[in-house]
């Protein structure tokens, strides 16, 4: 009953986040400096790592944080949980570029806030004219020092489970000659894709160096970044008790 207490609470103080950072961001986000812009998107990110900590005892560590470079490089990562959408925009370099589909920019508040940092908004329907959208626009946002995050599988995954890698990041990664920084974690092991509970425990996130696209073609790019963000899954707990004997065992 107290985790459910825990995770109600805290989906309603989520909620309240978006009104609070979301309602200003799209208001007036069209008035205001792209730079203050990702800082309040960053701000919320921010707060929600906060409040889960402090509501749900659910917290992380990161590995490799060094990796990731101030702008102008492609971040691929597993998707497990509602988690990274919200940690990694508090975690990462304030200017970032989502890869994300475009119907989340219908959503009243959060996906107008969305639309003021200027995400790239695909159709996943669109086969290769979405690959061309990431293409064209990634391009254009690395140019600009922004780091474009893909999560390659398109869809939110369960631990211990695998899907297809698209190559649309491949493309651009090569067309771009941008670095790929590969991220694994285990998110979904404490907040599940399609649920409301989230378990306390402390989340490992694994950040790997720059896998350069120079003399690759796309195909081999994302196999060498699925074989590194799976190789690394595989490494991570995959289960609550797993994840609780790994904490005794390491405690902090």
């Amino acid at each position: 009953m107290l985790l459910w207490i825990r995770s109600v609470s805290y989906f309603v103080l989520m909620a309240l986040t978006v009104v609070l950072f979301g309602l200003p961001l799209a208001l007036l986000g069209w008035l205001m400096p792209l730079d203050w812009r990702h800082a309040i998107a960053n701000g919320w990110g921010h707060a929600n790592l906060w409040l889960m900590k402090l509501v749900c005892g659910l917290t992380y560590t990161i590995e490799g944080m060094e990796h990731i470079p101030s702008g102008g490089a492609i971040i691929m990562c597993k998707h497990q949980s509602t988690w990274e959408t919200l940690a990694f925009r508090g975690l990462f370099p304030r200017t970032q570029a989502w890869v994300l589909k475009r119907e989340l920019m219908w959503v009243p508040v959060l996906g107008w806030a969305m639309a003021m940092v200027h995400p790239i908004a695909i159709d996943r329907s669109a086969g290769r004219k979405a690959i061309k959208q990431i293409v064209d626009q990634g391009k254009a946002m690395l140019g600009g020092g922004r780091n474009v995050i893909i999560f390659p599988e398109g869809t939110r995954t369960a631990p211990g489970e695998r899907r297809r890698y698209g190559i649309g990041g491949g493309i651009l990664a090569v067309k771009a000659q941008a670095p790929v920084i590969p991220v694994a974690h285990n998110a979904g092991v404490f907040w599940a894709r399609r649920g409301i509970l989230k378990y306390p425990g402390v989340i490992q996130v694994v950040i790997g160096p720059p896998i350069d696209p120079a003399g690759k073609d796309a195909g081999e790019l994302m196999t060498i970044v699925e074989d590194w963000i799976e190789g690394h899954q595989d490494r991570l707990p995959a289960t609550l008790a797993a994840a609780r004997k790994a904490d005794r065992d390491n405690p902090c």
